[in-house]
């Protein structure tokens, strides 16, 4: 990966991120974490759902605290995807196992209309589809992203609107 972010102010795409949090204060840290981003040169915020409570899914520990947004981007994706890890880590990420409970959780689940597959990013994000605490939020900003069918498939997994 990239170490210094390139800005293409001449091509963007609409990247969508799922934001995500179960330690601390989550609700201020997602919060936070989209207000941060929404600066971030070469981003910015198209939209945004509002948060959701969700009951861990594949994971252990408290519910989270869940949104999606959608950046008009003009970052590649490696370099987006660099910059949300750090962020991750400036919130105090650990990953000490796979799901484990989590300060601030950033997923790039689509950029574009990009296919990638690599190493270290997948996008579209291969789990996106099964997991309702992303598909709730990003119909609720981007419903031609998301099908009913699809929501009928993660209907068992609870998830609540907080805001």
């Amino acid at each position: 990966m990239s170490s210094k972010h390139v800005i293409r102010p001449d091509m963007t795409v609409t990247a969508y991120v799922a934001l995500g949090s179960n330690l601390g204060d989550s609700c201020a840290t997602v919060h936070s974490a989209i207000q941060e981003l929404s600066e971030k040169p070469g981003l910015m915020l198209v939209s945004k759902s509002k948060l959701f409570s969700t009951k861990p899914y594949q994971a252990i520990g408290n519910d989270y605290v869940n949104a999606v947004i959608a950046l008009e981007c003009s970052l590649n994706a490696v370099d987006l995807l660099e910059l949300t890890q750090q962020m991750e880590f400036a919130y105090g990420r650990e990953r000490s196992f796979v799901n484990a409970p989590r300060t601030l959780d950033l997923d790039l689940i689509l950029f574009g209309q990009a296919q990638i597959q690599s190493s270290w990013l997948i996008v579209p994000h291969p789990r996106w589809t099964e997991r309702a605490f992303v598909l709730k939020p990003l119909h609720s900003i981007a419903p031609h992203l998301v099908s009913d069918e699809m929501l009928a498939l993660v209907r068992d997994q609870e998830v609540e609107l907080l805001s």
